[in-house]
């Protein structure tokens, strides 16, 4: 289970004195023990798992657009080492011309006419790909095919 080897490496990088693995593990750590007790758990799937983490990279990556703007490059740096850290337990991404197939079956499957069945499509096209996209990234891939559908540029 992916908790399992969030806590091992988080146990790992305190053994190893590796205090950017282990601060960044820490707070991830801290934050499923939340979703934990909000879920009224005692583990979580690796899906829950997967949110959480990419909820962590989203602050991360807000955190250094903030620090680039303050000008702030020692923090830029340490938070950018955390992201990496953190994405390394996200599953592989698709690559777009397998998010487009999935995409293809998708407004198959709903009948999709336009940018009206947006919605139809984009539960379909997650459901299917789960963690391993980027939800911009399908979004506008979603988008873009719809516009074809109807013709619009």
């Amino acid at each position: 289970m992916l908790e399992e080897k969030l806590f091992n490496d988080y146990k790992q990088a305190m053994k190893n004195k590796d205090t950017i693995r282990s601060s960044a593990l820490s707070f991830l750590r801290a934050e499923l023990a939340n979703v934990l007790i909000e879920k009224r758990k005692k583990n979580l799937e690796d899906a829950e798992v997967i949110s959480v983490v990419k909820k962590q990279i989203k602050q991360h990556q807000d955190s250094i657009e903030q620090f680039n703007k303050g000008a702030r490059m020692d923090l830029v740096d340490k938070e950018t080492k955390e992201l990496e850290i953190l994405k390394s337990y996200l599953p592989p991404e698709l690559p777009a011309e397998e998010i487009k197939k999935v995409i293809e079956e998708a407004v198959l499957e709903t009948q999709a006419a336009g940018p009206k069945d947006m919605g139809k499509v984009m539960k379909a096209v997650l459901s299917k790909i789960g963690g391993q996209a980027d939800g911009k990234l399908v979004s506008e891939l979603v988008k873009e095919r719809l516009l074809k559908t109807t013709g619009t540029p």
